[in-house]
């Protein structure tokens, strides 16, 4: 017979304590234990064992991937869903989650595919109404409940290709102690969808809300689990939003959807950097331009920083779309390697947009908005910047040298500063100005 017992299992990693601790030994986070039952039995064979099946007589098919419709979309999951695949979507409330999920919806709906939409956070008039709102015309199938068994009947019953469950928080299974959105039960929903889509071939999407951390709320074991990891990136005050894809079995994961948030809904931005340098100040002090590369896409961004006198004992240091971390160490070999002293200044930077760069390229553009908002000087125009800066004050090389530079040409600017490059000529009208270090890349500063 098995045998009912409490255990307490960590919200971060998913490791296992038969007691409450304060620490979870596994990650080491603080206050992440949550209790929870376990069933505990024999570990019996089963009757039947399963065959193993050769590598060659796998079929794959011929339309393995699956065009939604939305070109920014399928940009991130590279091409397309994959039949079968398990997609998570998690972002902050109100970002835009439901909105797009509902246009995958609809788009793939007009072109003949079936899909259910299991609601388990608004009603069926409710989602009808926000598909009013966009002008959605496909033909949809909503299912309002939030228990396991029934989707998977529903699912099953009427051969459908695509499901879509938001959000995976309000969805649970009978079997499996706990409330929904618990630790066990996101864990416990999350692994018979997956069982659904791999074994029947149901595409499935899963939307999931983000903590104030920053994460998808849930076992980070829910990561690892999905075969897509998409994050919803942006201000709710912006109009711009990102779709990153963190982690993709079948893609890349490095890129990026950007969307534009409208009055009937969200619309890819087909030219980026033309939108996002739209309003970039002329003649201002400690703007910068970036020729950054996301996934297989240039694009050109903002960098701003602002150097005014501190009143502290402890100055400021404060930065949106950046990691802070990075920040610090522009700063230290700054005042290090070229002689600038910030130590009496408070210093914000921000990436317009509502963008976040994560790739070291971003130390050359970085540290130029800060060299020209510490003297008040701006910048030349036409001037667009890449490069990772060492600890010793030298510029290092990075990747995709020819797409930045092409990208730079294509928006009209006219010099570009880099690390040193090898193989790569600079596009007509543009001059490509190699430097060796953060003295050399303060001299860009006029006066």
């Amino acid at each position: 017979m098995a045998k009912a017992r409490a255990v307490w299992r960590c919200s971060q990693c998913g490791h296992v304590e038969p007691k409450w601790a304060g620490r979870c030994s596994g990650c080491g986070e603080f206050g992440t234990l949550s209790e929870e039952t376990s069933t505990v039995g024999r570990n019996g064979v089963p009757a039947v064992a399963p065959r193993p099946v050769l590598l060659s007589q796998v079929e794959t098919g011929h339309d393995r991937r699956l065009a939604s419709g939305v070109g920014e979309f399928d940009r991130v999951l590279g091409g397309g869903l994959v039949r079968g695949s398990l997609v998570l979507l998690g972002g902050e409330p109100g970002i835009g989650k439901s909105t797009l999920i509902l246009q995958v919806c609809d788009a793939l709906a007009q072109r003949g595919t079936k899909v259910i939409f299991v609601c388990g956070e608004e009603s069926p008039a409710q989602v009808k109404m926000r598909a009013e709102r966009l002008g959605c015309g496909g033909d949809i199938a909503l299912l309002p409940v939030t228990d396991l068994a029934s989707i998977e009947a529903a699912v099953l019953s009427d051969g459908y290709e695509v499901l879509v469950v938001d959000s995976i928080q309000t969805i649970s299974d009978a079997d499996v102690a706990g409330s929904p959105g618990s630790v066990s039960q996101v864990r416990e929903c999350t692994a018979r969808l997956m069982r659904l889509a791999k074994d029947r071939g149901v595409t499935t999407l899963i939307v999931g809300h983000v903590t104030k951390e920053g994460s998808i709320a849930g076992p980070r074991i829910l990561e690892h689990m999905v075969d897509t990891v998409l994050y919803f990136e942006g201000d709710r005050e912006h109009a711009f939003r990102v779709v990153r894809a963190v982690k993709n079995r079948f893609g890349s994961v490095s890129e990026v959807g950007v969307f534009e948030m409208r009055e009937e809904g969200l619309a890819g931005v087909a030219n980026p950097s033309a939108a996002l340098l739209a309003h970039r100040p002329h003649g201002v002090a400690g703007s910068a331009v970036m020729a950054s590369v996301e996934g297989s896409r240039p694009l050109l961004v903002e960098v701003q920083a602002l150097v005014s006198p501190t009143y502290l004992q402890m100055p400021r240091r404060l930065a949106t779309g950046i990691d802070v971390q990075r920040l610090l160490q522009v700063l230290a070999v700054l005042e290090r390697r070229a002689g600038l002293s910030f130590g009496q200044h408070d210093v914000y930077v921000s990436v317009a947009g509502g963008v976040r760069i994560t790739e070291p390229a971003v130390d050359l553009p970085l540290a130029l908005a800060l060299v020209s908002a510490r003297a008040d000087v701006p910048l030349p125009d036409g001037l667009a910047s890449f490069g990772e800066i060492g600890l010793g004050g030298e510029i290092r090389p990075v990747a995709h040298v020819g797409a930045r530079l092409s990208e730079a040409a294509a928006m009209g600017l006219s010099l570009v500063a880099s690390g040193p490059s090898t193989g790569v000529k600079a596009p007509k009208g543009v001059e490509h100005r190699v430097l060796d270090g953060v003295r050399a890349a303060a001299t860009l500063v006029k006066g």
